[in-house]
């Protein structure tokens, strides 16, 4: 890349604001929002961002905001090698991937999608659907007659079972 783009920016995707520590020191706060998904790889990426801000001989960049991915990949000083492999994800992989470091392991990477679809059941609207849908998919009542059923309480079965398992943004991982 030997030019620096100016594209319109698609404000749904991954974008970090591109700025340089000299800059930021002296009072300006000069960059720009560069869409992440513009690039191949990291390495395109750091291309563009010392092509941005040529005018200083060894521009120290800068990372002012992010938006659109998860924070474990965004430091102020750079950003994650991996953050590239999460952009290759489909959208369900990145949200499960996502919920899977809000509420589990913060460091967990799209390498690990193996393991965290191992331990991964599924989105919900609540820890309740969840438990119907556990119960209506296992047969749990199925030989209970119909009159009795309706006293099952699923908010206690669904407080149980969560003791066990992770509700994280809609989406029900096993602690294991």
């Amino acid at each position: 890349m030997n030019a620096i783009l100016k594209t319109t920016r698609n404000l749904d995707n991954p974008a970090v604001y591109v700025g340089t520590y000299a800059k930021y020191n002296s009072g300006s706060i000069f960059g720009e929002w560069v869409d992440l998904t513009d690039f191949a790889d990291c390495e395109d990426f750091y291309t563009y961002c010392r092509e941005l801000h040529s005018d200083e001989s060894d521009p120290e960049i800068m990372f002012q905001d992010y938006e659109n991915f998860p924070e474990s990949f965004y430091s102020e000083s750079g950003l994650e090698q991996s953050l590239w492999d999460y952009l290759d994800l489909d959208d369900d992989d990145q949200e499960m991937l996502a919920a899977y470091q809000d509420s589990i392991d913060g460091n967990a990477t799209a390498s690990d999608l193996d393991s965290i679809r191992d331990c991964y059941h599924g989105k919900y609207e609540s820890e309740i659907d969840y438990a119907y849908e556990y119960i209506d998919s296992t047969g749990m009542l199925s030989d209970m007659p119909d009159n009795i059923k309706n006293y099952f309480d699923y908010e206690a079965f669904a407080r149980d079972i969560f003791f066990e398992m992770t509700f994280s943004n809609g989406h029900v991982f096993s602690n294991f």
